[in-house]
């Protein structure tokens, strides 16, 4: 546990400052304006004054920043993707993610757990070879294991499936990940709102 945050558990006060500047008005204009304080909006805002010295940005959102599908959805980060494009793009996304804590200076519970895709027909199976190869190609951890593999590594689960579909294998990807994407959403907030960015909820 950091001792940034065990010393502010122990606090009888609360000496973290809020996470984002309180915005009411819009200015009459800015460099940039940003419709959606989701993931893509808030990171766009982060990148743009973090990479690029862009200050003048407001990021424009309804409802609470995080409220829509980043704060909802899964928490999987893979990159065992099967066309050599999206492989490429993804992993170069768990990069990304890999470093975020310490740059935003914000705990996301990114925890490298492994990832098993589950095939369930021959079909599947090959299917999972297929991307295996293509994985390996660009360096991706990915292999495939049988049946048995998988029952190791989760007893718990059914591996017969109660005679539906019973899984004959899956694509294992040991950097398959996961984090708290409605932290994430905070970090890019809270970054790009110390560089100067608005962040800035209308009224419906």
């Amino acid at each position: 546990m950091p001792a940034r945050l065990l010393k502010f558990a122990f606090s009888r006060q609360h000496p973290e400052p809020r996470m984002f500047t309180r915005h009411e008005k819009l200015k009459s204009s800015y460099d940039v304006v940003i419709i959606g304080a989701g993931g893509h909006g808030l990171a766009s805002a982060y990148y743009l004054t973090r990479d690029y010295g862009i200050r003048d940005v407001a990021v424009l959102d309804k409802g609470y920043l995080g409220g829509g599908n980043t704060g909802r959805n899964t928490t999987i980060i893979r990159s065992n993707y099967l066309t050599p494009e999206g492989v490429q793009f993804y992993d170069e996304s768990v990069r990304l993610w890999q470093n975020l804590s310490a740059d935003f200076d914000l705990n996301l519970f990114y925890s490298t757990r492994g990832h098993f895709t589950l095939a369930h027909t021959d079909a599947a199976m090959r299917t999972m070879r297929w991307r295996a190869e293509v994985n390996k190609h660009y360096g991706v951890d990915s292999e495939v294991v049988d049946r048995q593999a998988v029952h190791e590594a989760i007893p718990s689960m059914d591996i017969n499936c109660a005679g539906h579909a019973p899984v004959l294998g899956a694509l294992y990807h040991a950097p398959g990940a996961i984090a708290r994407h409605d932290a994430v959403a905070w970090g890019y907030g809270r970054g790009a709102d110390r560089r100067g960015a608005e962040s800035i909820r209308t009224r419906r």
